[in-house]
């Protein structure tokens, strides 16, 4: 019964969702369930979905530092350990529950991504390269050093045992 009302869900949704593509701002779009996201954002023609990347990127450029802030450390609370099982999970789940024309669909679209990564990258020159590069150490940079943190750990492989350690 849960899955009829699934599919009569995303069936409602791909045909009204269209319509009101242009309309969606990014708080609108964060208050649907996940499903329901994905499924609006796949009823979304390219163009469409370009049009809506850059609303919502302009719309963000517009919000006070504040709020970008907030925005950011949710994104990074998403983004935890905790989650990335969790969500590892459901990818594997909806990845068996696909056809075998589903899952040709989803290796071409990941080699598509792949292939425009690769010439923008072979696009660039040595100086954007190496700031490329700097960007993505620093990102790495980062994300260890929250990996440590909700480990507990001190920059010597310690880990924190308070102040009289």
């Amino acid at each position: 019964m849960r899955t009829i009302h699934k599919i009569l869900l995303a069936s409602s949704l791909s045909i009204l969702l269209p319509f009101a593509a242009y309309g969606q701002s990014i708080s609108d779009l964060q208050e649907l369930s996940p499903e329901v996201r994905r499924t609006y954002m796949e009823s979304m023609s390219d163009d469409e979905r370009t049009a809506m990347r850059e609303k919502w990127s302009a719309e963000y450029e517009n919000l006070p530092e504040e709020e970008k802030k907030a925005i950011r450390e949710k994104r990074a609370a998403n983004q935890s350990g905790k989650n990335r099982g969790r969500d590892r999970e459901a990818m594997r789940q909806r990845w068996d529950s696909m056809s075998e024309v589903e899952r040709a669909a989803a290796k071409e679209r990941r080699q598509g991504q792949t292939e425009k990564r690769r010439a923008q990258w072979e696009s660039m020159s040595e100086e954007e390269r190496a700031a490329a590069r700097e960007q993505r150490g620093d990102r790495k940079g980062q994300r260890q050093e929250r990996h440590h943190k909700a480990k507990g750990k001190r920059g010597d492989g310690k880990l924190n045992a308070g102040p009289g350690s």
